[in-house]
């Protein structure tokens, strides 16, 4: 009997921290909501949780893509530069309008994307590593594209999609939704997706079962800095200036926390975006209430840090339960 006792007692202990990795990030939004109305009855107000939600769409963008980076098992340290590059790049094109402005924007950061996938798929450079000389490359692509100056941005149809809304619902969540339901599409439902997870899970069996582990691998890498474009773009049109100094620093950072804290195991394998949407709102209502209780942008980066380890300490043997 003790040992069977001790066998339900270790199978209980996998089973909730199981549960918890996967829906402890909810779990951390009912609780900061609860202690932001406690703290300040005007949090629940529209123009609160407007500005709430409007301020996480860069960063849940992003983070869908890197949640499907890391499914491979691979990482995307280069989006921050990216986004800049895809800011520099709309601004120099904007005196052929605004789409065209937008499409090289997307454009040129799906070369960057293409660059980073070879890197990592033909050449075989560690994915941090070959990502890592695009951080600070990117950054330096995105100056010399700007001149190194700030460009205001006055074109209505950029300016209106950063404060645009439909039904009352800003546009640019609308959009992030809509990315979100495709993304969760793409890796439940295609065979891409499950090469996605195969290549991630087990890179040898995938490889021996046939799975395209290469091409897969560049894919991702091109879906990563497609969406850190878009990020780009509606962080852009809402600051209405394209700042390749500063847009975008240290996103990669909020996205990898976002992924990992809603369920995504930096082993690979397995990719959870309601999760990770769901890990980048409650970084937001981190800071949020952080900044509501005077506390500075310093402090949210620490109590992030501490987020990250606790979620990876939960996830140390996902592969294994």
């Amino acid at each position: 009997m003790t040992g069977l006792a001790a066998t339900r007692a270790r199978r209980a202990d996998i089973d909730w921290r199981e549960w918890l990795r996967d829906n402890g990030v909810y779990v951390g939004i009912v609780v900061l909501v609860i202690v932001n109305v406690i703290l300040s009855p005007s949090f629940l107000s529209e123009r609160s949780l407007r500005l709430q939600i409007v301020q996480v769409v860069p960063v849940a963008i992003v983070a869908l893509g890197m949640a499907v980076v890391i499914g491979t098992r691979g990482i995307d340290i280069s989006v921050g530069s990216v986004m800049a590059i895809a800011a520099a790049t709309m601004a120099a094109f904007l005196g052929y309008g605004p789409i065209p402005a937008i499409i090289a924007a997307i454009l040129a950061c799906m070369v960057v994307g293409l660059v980073n996938g070879s890197l990592v798929a033909f050449v075989g450079i560690q994915p941090i590593v070959a990502t890592l000389g695009m951080l600070v490359a990117g950054r330096g692509i995105a100056l010399v594209i700007a001149n190194g100056k700030l460009t205001e941005i006055f074109d209505p149809t950029l300016t209106g999609l950063g404060t645009a809304a439909f039904m009352g619902i800003p546009v640019v969540v609308l959009i992030t939704i809509a990315l979100a339901v495709v993304v969760s599409f793409i890796v439940g439902r295609t065979t891409f997706g499950r090469h996605v997870l195969a290549t991630g899970g087990n890179p040898v069996a995938s490889a021996l079962s046939g799975v395209p582990a290469k091409r897969t691998l560049l894919t991702v890498y091109v879906l990563s800095a497609t969406l850190a474009a878009i990020a780009g773009i509606i962080a852009t049109a809402r600051v209405k200036a394209a700042d390749p100094s500063f847009l975008g620093n240290l996103i990669e950072l909020s996205a990898i926390t976002a992924v990992v804290v809603g369920g995504t195991p930096l082993s690979g394998g397995k990719v959870r975006i309601a999760g990770t949407i769901a890990g980048a709102l409650l970084l937001q209502l981190i800071t949020a209430t952080l900044i509501r209780n005077n506390l500075s942008d310093s402090t949210s980066r620490m109590v992030a840090a501490l987020i990250i380890l606790a979620a990876v300490y939960l996830q140390r043997d996902r592969g294994t339960t």
